[in-house]
């Protein structure tokens, strides 16, 4: 039986990916989609699509049945699951497979075996695969857990095990913070994956995250396609990553890709799987100092850098293997080229924390993709980031000859992307991307952590991009001759001196900016800030609306993206939005005595009651959102005056929580 039709399992930008494989292959595809997801960009790629639900992943994308059902409807010969939702779930693939259906992934038997991360442990000791230090056994009496931490030595790491993402995760300083990690952990591991079992590891001192790409067929073979680097990370998520890994030996690579092909060999691995690893870096790479995590049983979100450095499409390899073909080569016949990196693109404020954000992306432009700059996504201009699914808004994938060239394209992508209507983590990206440490290849899983203020600071806008978004806000639009100077269509002319006009931009603090534009008689601009003067030759506006500016003899360009009232300056790697003073608009702040709700999400667990008398930073309320924990602290110590919701509650973002009573004085 070979796959003529194709349902994806799944939605959004890997959904998309595997779309353009198999239209590549000739192959029918299907989407299933939300009512969430109904004008999604998914839904318009696809031959056809079918509605699987409402917009929660528990009534749509996790209902294997309904999935099923679609695909019957539809005569889809095969399902592909894409990553997340029903990707591990060996119960979905024997459902499939009962229906008559090819999977396209691994065989549900490799899916449990690897499911578990305490059981996947325990099976590569057996395999000969070198295991971090840890406790993977059954015990889960919170007392039994700290004192086995004990003996392991702190820091330790919780993990869920069923977890993954750096979901049900918790890293552990001291013995005091145990129970009350252990039991954030729990919590996440039942809330995400279903299982509230975690296990215990030593945790390494300079970690690097390194993985092996594996591959399978249903004939007995196996072979690696490389290593990825995917250590710098926040939160236990990955950022950015790269093919292959700085500082790699050829000793070493040898050695992880032997344990790797043995992991997935002691499982009979069939398709895509990734085989991570820690390292200890502290003093290089060395052959005996990495140790297995754990194996992902499907398609990576990182893949595609390891397509740039071998060539291969991973989604055709997959649907070949699926159609029951052998690998079309052996170990020998692959070869590394080039240097590749990836960056993930969310709709998070990496200012507060990486907390996830919605909006809608009213202006979308990436970089123009080539050879060597790819861009995977799975929305268009116009669409809404909601709560209910991952915030990511695409992959920035780059590929040179060598890892600085490669580098340098990543950098100027992700400074060519322009996005409006959301909060974005692309300001941190971009600076993450030129940060020396990280040019120079020395890489660890804390380095964004040690660098998180630096890399996520606000970069206040200078004068002249001030004095820029005041002429933006005064230009007309780009239609005519005529608007190429933000002075044409002025009506309040002067006879005697210069022509002036007054912008005021809201501070972003309850206040305002008041910017003086003036055009003067040969043609020149000069703009009066509050703390600086900017003189400008001349000023002129593209079809595309960018400005071209002259300044003292040279020649410069600004992007300018107008939405509403906001006006978006991009230049020099840098972007920052002005919103026009509204005199009329409410003020609506709490100030330091309310507890405000920074997204949408549901309100897990409520640690105090009315009348309590509570600390600055004891944590409050913890808000569960886009399927992680965030913990919520008093703003200030005081008495808690009102609390305005409970365990359960469905809150959007800006909803008042709580309130405390009025400080004395």
């Amino acid at each position: 039986m070979s796959i003529n039709k194709l349902l994806i399992a799944n939605r959004g930008e890997i959904a998309c990916r595997v779309m353009r494989t198999a239209r590549d292959l000739g192959i029918a595809t299907v989407a299933v989609y939300s009512d969430a997801d109904a004008n999604a960009m998914h839904v318009a790629m696809a031959d056809e699509a079918v509605r699987i639900g409402p917009a929660p992943v528990s009534e749509s994308y996790l209902k294997g049945d309904t999935i099923i059902e679609a695909a019957r409807r539809t005569g889809a010969d095969a399902i592909h699951p894409g990553y997340g939702f029903l990707s591990e779930n060996p119960d979905f693939v024997e459902a499939v497979e009962k229906a008559g259906l090819i999977f396209v992934g691994p065989s549900a038997d490799a899916i449990r075996a690897m499911g578990l991360k305490d059981q996947a442990k325990a099976l590569m000791e057996k395999a000969g695969v070198p295991v971090v230090p840890g406790y993977h056994g059954e015990e889960q009496d919170p007392a039994a857990l700290k004192a086995i931490a004990g003996e392991i030595g702190y820091p330790v790491l919780i993990k869920a095990r069923a977890g993954g993402g750096g979901k049900g995760m918790r890293r552990v300083e001291r013995e005091d913070e145990f129970e009350e990690a252990f039991a954030s952990a729990r919590r996440e591991g039942q809330n995400s994956f279903g299982d509230p079992t975690c296990l215990i590891e030593k945790y390494i001192d300079k970690p690097r995250h390194i993985e092996l790409q594996v591959f399978g067929d249903n004939h007995g073979n196996a072979v690696h396609l490389f290593e990825r680097d995917c250590s710098l990370q926040r939160r236990h998520q990955k950022v950015i990553e790269e093919a292959p890994a700085p500082g790699m030996t050829e000793e070493m690579r040898a050695a992880m890709g032997e344990a790797a092909v043995q992991a997935a060999k002691a499982v009979n691995y069939s398709g895509a799987g990734t085989v991570e690893f820690i390292v200890d870096a502290s003093d290089g790479l060395h052959p005996d100092r990495f140790w297995f995590m754990e194996m992902n049983t499907r398609l990576q979100v990182e893949h595609p850098v390891t397509e740039y450095v071998t060539g291969l499409d991973l989604v055709a390899l997959q649907i070949l293997v699926a159609n029951g073909e052998k690998l079309p080569f052996e170990q020998d016949d692959l070869q590394l080229m080039g240097h590749a990196f990836e960056a993930r693109l969310y709709a998070e404020d990496a200012e507060a924390g990486f907390l996830p954000a919605t909006g809608d992306l009213d202006t979308l432009v990436f970089a123009p993709e080539t050879e060597d700059v790819r861009i995977d996504t799975g929305v268009r201009q116009g669409d809404s980031i909601t709560p209910h699914y991952d915030p990511m808004i695409a992959k920035i994938i780059t590929y040179g000859a060598d890892r600085a060239s490669a580098l340098a394209k990543l950098k100027r992508a992700l400074d060519e992307t322009i996005i409006t209507g959301s909060v974005t983590n692309r300001a941190f990206l971009s600076r993450l991307a030129d940060d020396p440490e990280f040019a120079a290849g020395d890489v660890d899983t804390g380095l964004i952590g040690r660098k998180q203020d630096e890399l996520t600071a606000r970069v206040e806008a200078d004068a002249e991009t001030k004095a820029l978004a005041a002429l933006a806000m005064l230009t007309p639009g780009a239609a005519s001759a005529d608007a190429a100077d933000p002075f044409a269509a002025l009506h309040n002319f002067r006879l005697f001196g210069p022509a002036r006009q007054i912008v005021l931009f809201d501070d972003g603090e309850g206040g305002q900016i008041e910017i003086a534009v003036e055009r003067r008689r040969d043609g020149t601009r000069h703009v009066v800030l509050p703390d600086a003067t900017v003189d400008f030759d001349n000023v002129a506006v593209g079809d595309d609306g960018a400005l071209t500016v002259h300044r003292d003899g040279l020649m410069s360009r600004a992007t300018v993206v107008r939405s509403g009232s906001t006006i978006t300056i991009s230049r020099n790697g840098q972007t920052h939005s002005f919103t026009r003073h509204d005199p009329a608009a409410a003020l609506d702040d709490a100030g330091g005595d309310g507890l405000i709700a920074p997204m949408p999400g549901l309100v897990r667990q409520v640690n105090a009651a009315s009348g309590d008398r509570v600390e600055k930073g004891r944590t409050l309320i913890v808000l569960e959102a886009m399927k992680m924990e965030h913990s919520l602290t008093a703003p200030r110590d005081g008495v808690i005056a009102e609390l305005m919701v409970g365990e359960g509650d469905q809150v959007e973002q800006g909803a008042l929580l709580l309130q405390l009573e009025p400080e004395e004085g």
